[in-house]
């Protein structure tokens, strides 16, 4: 028979549980495609008489749940996906990594190399800068093999020192992993102008995103640099339309735009940016610049922007928290609409970072201006 008979032949019931893993990651060549055999497979309104090709006799699947995993639903036919439920589940926060670190990984690895728990000590901070400077990734996949390594190395030391145990800790962390694969941001140390912290969502989760806007006397050219994507670019657009329509900044600057040149620039270059959450951090580094006015170091914002001011909401916002919070970010302004999604943040995080919703960016600008 078929797998998918051959599944309930195992599970010996009518109306078993099938997980399909990774059905984002399926192929097709000469010998057929499985997303047209799933399409029946998956929709209730046909899989009542499901035909196995091997049996050829008709079968009803309507009883049977069918769960499938994917890392992306971009690669997912689009018929294959309106078949389906979608349930997102965002990735582990750096807290939930070192408690699964802790209680299921580290022990797992150490008897793993014939290690006794008593031999061998890794202290938080040095587990936390394990997570986030040795890894990058929404699971746990990563963070395993370092703890591995983590673990050999210790028992190589045991050997050649004699000794009876070893400690981790953040300064001799580098002698067990080697130099950190990965940085995060730091917050400046001081009140900077025309450089305004944003956030972002990425697929292992949040990450800061720092915006610098530098002003020139010239002839009204607009410079984005930074690997900025399309949308991206259109929110600099859109942020500067909403700069220009500000009556401060034309009795400070007659002679703007026309007589100005502004070039706004997204560090790491060669690391792609896209998306429109950072219109409101965009407007916030050109008003800055513009006014010369410094803006609060601590803070961080994230939101879309429309040419009339209103701060629209944004997604991933968990994540975008967690990452501000790593980097010492004390403030974080987020979209009025969003603060349905405050109660989905770690308390731990809340307990450190004032989450402040605001609907406009005159009143972004009023927190963030200093």
């Amino acid at each position: 028979p078929g797998r998918i008979i051959a599944a309930i032949q195992q599970a010996k019931t009518d109306n078993p549980l099938i997980l399909l893993d990774e059905i984002d990651k399926l192929g097709n060549d000469f010998r057929g495609d499985p997303a047209s055999a799933l399409l029946e497979v998956l929709d209730p309104e046909q899989n009542y008489s499901f035909r196995d090709h091997y049996l050829e006799v008709p079968y009803d699947l309507s009883h049977v749940m069918f769960i499938t995993t994917a890392n992306t639903t971009d690669t997912i036919p689009q018929a294959l996906l309106d078949r389906m439920e979608v349930i997102k589940l965002s990735g582990y926060t750096e807290e939930e990594k070192y408690h699964i670190a802790k209680l299921h990984l580290l022990p797992k690895q150490i008897g793993m190399n014939a290690l006794q728990s008593s031999q061998l000590r890794v202290s938080k901070r040095a587990m936390l800068d394990v997570i986030r400077l040795y890894t990058r990734e929404a699971g746990v996949r990563q963070l395993e093999r370092e703890l591995s390594k983590l673990c050999r190395r210790a028992v190589l030391r045991l050997k050649e020192n004699d000794e009876e145990k070893q400690s981790v800790t953040m300064r001799n962390l580098d002698s067990f992993l080697g130099k950190p694969k990965y940085r995060y941001d730091v917050i400046e140390k001081e009140d900077p102008i025309g450089v305004v912290t944003g956030l972002a969502w990425t697929a292992v989760g949040g990450d800061t995103l720092s915006i610098e806007v530098g002003v020139s006397s010239g002839s009204g050219k607009v410079e984005l640099t930074g690997s900025l994507g399309d949308v991206m670019k259109e929110s600099a657009k859109v942020s500067l339309a909403y700069i220009r329509s500000r009556e401060d900044v034309h009795e400070e600057h007659p002679e703007f735009p026309e007589k100005m040149d502004i070039h706004v620039h997204v560090p790491e270059g060669a690391v792609p940016k896209d998306g429109p959450s950072a219109g409101v951090t965009l407007a916030t580094a050109i008003y800055s610049a513009l006014m010369q006015k410094p803006v609060h170091h601590d803070m961080a914002m994230t939101g879309e922007l429309t040419i009339r001011g209103r701060v629209l909401p944004i997604g991933g916002l968990k994540e975008k928290i967690i990452a501000a919070h790593r980097a010492g970010v004390k403030r974080v302004l987020i979209p009025e609409d969003n603060k349905r999604d405050i109660e989905d943040i770690p308390d731990s995080v809340l307990k450190d970072v004032d989450v402040i919703p605001v609907a406009k960016v005159e009143d972004i600008l009023t927190y963030a201006i200093v």
